[in-house]
């Protein structure tokens, strides 16, 4: 878990080793023959279909409730059913669904963008370089961010009072979750306003226009404004907590990839990244990000095989002797927490990961 360093203990740059050569494709064979990069379509039809009538089945309960306080009771099932979509929409992207692109990219812009409210295409832009460069520094995304620091570098370009407050950020994480779900559709339309290039950007100016639009509209002449109001904090804070918190655990307090690292594609997955292990509802509310392992091993494996083929990497992990990472939902957030305060008081020994030591000539 402890940052990668970027120069030696002597403050000079030092070149990395040449890393070990991949045996990705003799995983991928055993994987193949297993079966499981299989598509299972009754899985997700049915998911999506439940999404469908539970969407349904709230919006009738909204009417029938009228002006009731318990009508935020409905926020909160709106915010888990919209966090369910959100994780199938992810799966559509990774082409997970279908074996046309066409199928797999419209499905994942009706639910991410029509059904959700984030675009496509930012979705995309994001997250394709954080699964090429998982945890590696200028590289990944999802580590450079303008509230938490994930590394001491980000502490040190913050000001007097951003320093103090990353001090004990660890300590503030999981508010800060709750306004998620308000971040990412703030950020959504902020990417869409600023980026000239994205493919089919008008589509998805137009899906969010009637998401956001239609949505508000309904919301707030259904409802009086206070209890509007309250509703829709309701249903993005719940939205963003059950959404963020299940990302959060896949990455943060791993290692962290100098910028001139250079791993081999099996490691710089594996070695990156964190399983989280419990019963149905810990599935349920990781939405297959459980298996983050096998997930960023192949991305394009539909939800319910990525179990199946935990075994098969995690033996080809143990033969190859690659660290392989897998803990409780509640470990890894203590671990998660704890190593944020520590970055945040800049705690950290960075010559200590024995991955810099065995990378390092």
């Amino acid at each position: 878990m402890q940052q990668l360093a970027l120069r030696s203990a002597d403050g000079r740059p030092r070149r990395l080793r040449a890393a070990p050569k991949s045996t990705f494709a003799e995983l991928t064979a055993k994987v193949q023959a297993a079966g499981l990069m299989r598509r299972r379509y009754g899985f997700y039809w049915s998911s999506m279909g439940a999404a469908v009538v539970a969407l349904a089945g709230i919006g009738t309960g909204m009417i029938l409730l009228g002006d009731s306080w318990l009508q935020l009771l409905m926020a909160a099932a709106l915010g888990l059913v919209m966090s369910q979509l959100g994780f199938l929409g992810h799966e559509a992207a990774h082409r997970q669904m279908f074996r046309s692109a066409q199928w797999n990219e419209w499905t994942a812009r009706v639910l991410s963008t029509l059904l959700v409210g984030l675009s496509y295409g930012w979705w995309m832009n994001k997250h394709n370089r954080h699964h090429a460069n998982p945890n590696k520094m200028t590289k990944d995304p999802d580590i450079h961010n303008a509230v938490v620091a994930f590394t001491p570098e980000a502490v040190e370009a913050r000001t007097k009072l951003g320093v103090k407050l990353a001090r004990v950020q660890g300590f503030f994480f999981l508010p800060l979750l709750l306004l998620e779900g308000l971040s990412l559709h703030a950020t959504s339309i902020r990417y869409l306003i600023k980026e000239p290039d994205v493919r089919r950007k008008a589509v998805d100016i137009a899906f969010l226009t009637v998401r956001i639009g239609g949505y508000l509209a309904v919301l707030f002449w259904l409802l009086p404004f206070g209890m509007a109001a309250a509703f829709l904090g309701v249903q993005l804070a719940v939205f963003g907590f059950l959404l963020g918190g299940a990302f959060a655990p896949n990455h943060v307090a791993m290692p962290i990839v100098p910028a001139d690292g250079q791993f081999d594609f099996i490691r710089r997955q594996v070695l990156m990244s964190r399983n989280i292990s419990g019963g149905p509802m810990v599935r349920f509310f990781m939405g297959g990000l459980e298996n983050q392992v096998e997930h960023h091993l192949f991305p394009a494996m539909a939800r319910p095989n990525l179990k199946r083929a935990q075994e098969i990497v995690r033996e080809h992990c143990r033969e190859h002797q690659i660290a392989y990472t897998e803990t409780t939902l509640w470990r890894s957030y203590r671990v998660m927490l704890r190593y944020l305060n520590e970055v945040g008081l800049k705690n950290r020994d960075a010559f200590a990961c024995p991955m810099v030591q065995f990378y390092r000539v």
